[in-house]
């Protein structure tokens, strides 16, 4: 079966490059020659893992998997040991690729080495099949606010169709250069970035992610991605909201500007304040926020240059969006089920029925998607007002000195926030952006009271693996010292906690 990435490849011009990472630079007549060497051998796999940093021969491991219509599981580099052995276990996955052997012997799964292809390991081991959905062509796993990574089910032609869609909604522009940035097991890169940008005909660039700022849970060197997009000159970028900012506030303290190239980056992960792109765009970063979800091939709506509103953009051609009693409905290709889904049974897919997405949103007149929060997450204070604290979070993250954010006040008056500053910030720098932040929100969604917190981490079980704070355990662990001082009186001036 062949499929819209790979004709791109055959009908390209056979010498033009289309990836190049530190190591090597591809031609399409290269990379295409190489997918079908990798996939002749990849064929006896039921489920093949993927555990590397980025580089092209992460991509043609992809592409190859996709070919011989091989499952494929990326396992993120931020993974602990016991997440990977549970993705692992839970997919019955028979064959690994990955640069990280020593790690994945230490797991004792009965792993052994087979082959060597380009920079990677293949291993194989003797393992009873798990049944998944039919026609899953991908396996991404995200980390739950449990810990627990759950497995979404995902079919071919709807990655494809998600990616043909992204190419024509940028066509205008005549993208040659897309530098990877975030993690390749991040679906949105893979699809959006990876997928789109072949389709496109651009070349593919793929830095090692430490050569980027990625500093693991140190955090990111915003310095090192602006060095690496003046060598390379890419004209399209894709970004979470806490590396645009970090980006931005760089630029902004060093009176530069991001190369004159870009032409795109989109934006994507977490809700954008819009004081954040206006910040950014200042900075010469073209910034354009958009709306996804795994389940739908990463991408649901993104705004683009010459078709931009006040929310995450017009839905794309790949799938149908509703709204149902205030929530997000969607229909896609895509989504197939999850890995624990019953097989007997109906599976959750979005090919029959439309998928509830959780999120709370609307439509406007313009046909643009508006977000306003996760429907689980939605505070309702004892004044009766529906909160999302989503939004409050993106207007106190806009403000320079706080790094991490966190809005409760569930049933009660007012609301309160654990805040995370920057390294090297003071408690008065932060009670000075609490002030500025809620000077831009109406009286019922400001915040009252707030506690400085520690790092949200993966260690320290504040955070998942990709960083998104696990409000459960924040709430229970700072509750009881926020309620002390929540409602007493009506302050003029936020009040800090300190414990």
């Amino acid at each position: 079966m062949k499929w819209p990435v790979l004709d791109a490849l055959a009908n390209a011009q056979g010498d033009r490059e289309v990836l190049r990472d530190y190591r090597q630079s591809l031609s399409a007549s290269e990379t295409l020659a190489r997918v079908q060497d990798w996939a002749s051998q990849l064929k006896p796999c039921r489920v093949l893992a993927l555990l590397a940093d980025n580089s092209a021969d992460w991509v043609l491991a992809d592409l190859a998997a996709l070919n011989a219509q091989v499952a494929l599981l990326p396992i993120p580099n931020f993974f602990s040991p016991t997440q990977t052995l549970h993705v692992l276990q839970q997919t019955g996955a028979d064959a690994i690729l990955t640069d990280q052997t020593d790690a994945v012997m230490a797991l004792k799964l009965g792993f052994v080495l087979e082959n060597t292809m380009g920079s990677l390991c293949l291993l194989r081991r003797s393992v009873v099949a798990v049944a998944l959905p039919a026609g899953t062509a991908k396996i991404s796993f995200t980390s739950g606010s449990t810990g627990t990574p759950k497995g979404v089910c995902l079919s071919a032609c709807g990655l494809m169709a998600t990616a043909t869609s992204i190419r024509a909604q940028l066509a205008h522009l005549r993208i040659e250069r897309h530098l990877v940035v975030l993690p390749l097991t991040l679906l949105l890169e893979n699809t959006a970035g990876v997928y789109a940008g072949l389709l496109s005909g651009a070349c593919v660039h793929l830095p090692a992610l430490a050569s980027l700022g990625w500093l693991g849970m140190a955090g990111f060197n915003p310095a090192a991605l602006m060095k690496t997009t003046q060598v390379l000159t890419p004209q399209t970028m894709i970004l979470v909201p806490e590396l645009l900012k970090a980006w931005s506030l760089y630029l902004n303290m060093t009176n530069q500007k991001a190369p004159t190239s870009l032409q795109f980056v989109a934006v994507g992960g977490a809700r954008v304040d819009p004081s954040l792109l206006q910040q950014a765009r200042q900075r010469g970063i073209p910034a354009y926020e958009g709306y996804g979800m795994t389940e739908c091939g990463s991408v649901v709506s993104m705004n683009l240059p010459g078709d931009e509103g006040a929310g995450v953009g017009r839905p794309l051609p790949h799938v149908e969006v509703t709204i149902q009693a205030g929530e997000i409905h969607l229909k896609t290709a895509t989504f197939l089920g999850y890995v624990d889904t019953d097989i007997d049974a109906e599976p959750p897919t979005a090919l029959s029925a439309n998928f509830a997405s959780g999120d709370l949103g609307r439509m406007d007149e313009e046909g643009h998607l508006h977000l306003s929060g996760r429907c689980k997450n939605l505070l309702i204070t004892s004044f009766g007002r529906n909160v999302s604290p989503e939004w409050v979070e993106s207007v106190l993250l806009a403000q320079a000195p706080i790094a991490q954010a966190l809005v409760l006040g569930d049933g009660q008056a007012s609301l309160s926030a654990v805040l995370v500053p920057f390294a090297g910030v003071t408690s008065e720098q932060i009670q000075h952006a609490v002030v500025l932040a809620n000077a831009t929100l109406p009286d019922y969604a400001r915040i009252s009271s707030w506690i400085q917190s520690e790092p949200f981490t993966l260690q320290n079980a504040l955070a998942t693996g990709n960083g998104r704070a696990v409000r459960s355990t924040i709430s229970t662990r700072y509750a009881c010292a926020l309620f002390a001082v929540t409602d007493q009186t009506n302050h003029k001036e936020p009040q800090h906690v300190v414990l």
